[in-house]
């Protein structure tokens, strides 16, 4: 029974395809008379014998191998299958899709800053693609000394080197630290040629990078959102009116403590002012509140200088 068990014809097919791996190697002995080949969705099948490729074959379904493939292959199109032998070759099983995967710096970046001599410490996450382009290269390099490939093992190779490359395109050109998000799709192009030009040889291309955000130190980020506050403000003494009418009115001041004291005293100041320039407005007149408008809201009347619509008397500011 033993001798005839060698005949029993083989199921060539990637059995546990996985979605993070990117390549399988079939292995047996011999592939036997009678064998098939089964590709499914989203593989492709290399034939390799002797380490060289034979064959590609990127339809998916279900062949015979003798009548369907053997035809097909370079150096073995003549091959015939014996009583007792078969052929020895390996089938590489290939993961044709596009892989996206998650990174992020595995610690902090200290990016040089003139106004921080130690450097300000940036981290970041995005995502990248990737997809096999070169299943010649990918054989040199990786699937001649390896059974499989996973996505994991693509993404430690790139976060191995990815804080130097986001150091390098983060100080190229004067970038602005403090805004590094506005920049960040010209940082994340760099990058990219970047990974690609490092996965060339492996056979391997990056698609796609992003970088979905930047994180700075606390203190840091608080200082980026007051100088954020302070420029949307505009107009200083304003916001401070402003700040001041607020706590009061929330009963933040309340109590005879200083800072309702000198809350007081600001407001009091402030509407002796207000009435100040209102005795010494002309006769007639108040000192202007606001911008008054060319043209009268309520009859369309030119208005000139008056706070008051000269036709219809209806109040300007």
């Amino acid at each position: 029974m033993g001798i005839f068990s060698k005949q029993f014809s083989n199921v060539v097919e990637w059995q546990e395809f996985r979605e993070d791996t990117i390549f399988y190697k079939w292995n047996n002995d011999e592939i036997k008379k009678g064998s098939r080949l089964i590709i499914r969705p989203g593989q492709d099948a290399i034939f390799l014998y002797n380490g060289k490729i034979e064959g590609i074959f990127k339809d998916e379904g279900d062949y015979d191998i003798e009548s369907q493939i053997i035809p097909f292959l370079s150096t073995l199109k003549g091959f015939r299958f014996g009583f007792n032998s078969g052929m020895r070759a390996e089938v590489l099983f290939v993961n044709t899709k596009e892989f996206q995967v998650k990174w992020g710096t595995q610690n902090a970046i200290n990016i040089p800053v003139q106004q921080l001599p130690g450097g300000m410490p940036i981290r970041a996450f995005g995502t990248f693609t990737f997809k096999i382009s070169d299943y010649v290269k990918l054989i040199d390099k990786i699937a001649g000394v390896r059974e499989s490939y996973n996505v994991e093992d693509v993404r430690l190779r790139i976060v191995a080197i990815l804080d130097q490359l986001l150091m390098k395109w983060i100080s190229k050109e004067g970038k602005d630290m403090f805004n590094l998000q506005a920049n960040s799709f010209d940082i994340a192009n760099g990058i990219r040629t970047d990974l690609d030009m490092q996965l060339f040889d492996s056979g391997l291309s990056v698609t796609a990078f992003n970088i979905m955000s930047f994180t700075y130190p606390e203190e840091i980020q608080t200082m980026i959102n007051k100088n954020a506050s302070h420029s949307m403000v505009g107009d200083v003494n304003r916001y401070q009116q402003i700040e001041l009418t607020n706590g009061m009115t929330s009963g933040k001041m309340h109590g005879g403590g200083a800072a309702s004291d000198m809350a007081g005293m600001m407001m009091g100041m402030n509407m002796a002012n207000q009435m100040m320039q209102n005795m010494n407005a002309p006769s007639g007149q108040s000192a202007p509140s606001g911008n008054k408008p060319n043209f009268c809201p309520n009859c369309g009347t030119k208005t000139g200088s008056t706070n008051f619509c000269p036709n219809c008397g209806h109040k300007l500011v």
